[in-house]
């Protein structure tokens, strides 16, 4: 057990990069709906790595609401309308991911949508987290 949600990691499987693959834990549990880079004022901020960096901040916010941190994120979605771009920005994507999420690697899933409902969005992200008893 890495925090409050045990890693799933079937033996003889390779350990994935970023992510896990598949994680399990009890207790309450929050629904994040999907979160863009846009600030409290609406705002989108420039660029894929930085729009995903406030996404996920946003994240972090909606389950500071119910008194939880990235510590119990159980599954991210990804919404991406480029993949090209989502790939060229891995190294950066990934220091940005750290620095709000730290060392947590949920279960995750990348998608690549035709748009997003809000023009100018480059990602989307929705969490579930699993704040224990």
């Amino acid at each position: 057990m890495s925090g409050p949600l045990d890693i799933l990691q079937p033996p003889g499987w390779p350990a994935p990069k970023g992510y896990s693959n598949g994680v399990a834990g009890r207790g309450r549990v929050v629904l994040v709906g999907g979160q863009i880079g846009w600030d409290e004022q609406g705002c989108l901020a420039e660029g894929f790595v930085a729009q995903t960096e406030q996404a996920l901040r946003n994240i972090l916010a909606v389950l500071g609401e119910a008194g939880a941190g990235p510590e119990h994120v159980g599954r991210l979605t990804w919404y991406v309308v480029d993949m090209d771009e989502y790939r060229a920005c891995l190294p950066e994507l990934g220091r940005a991911y750290r620095a709000v999420m730290g060392r947590n690697f949920p279960a995750m899933a990348l998608v690549c949508v035709v748009a997003l409902a809000e023009p100018g969005a480059r990602v989307e992200i929705e969490a579930t987290a699993l704040i224990p008893d």
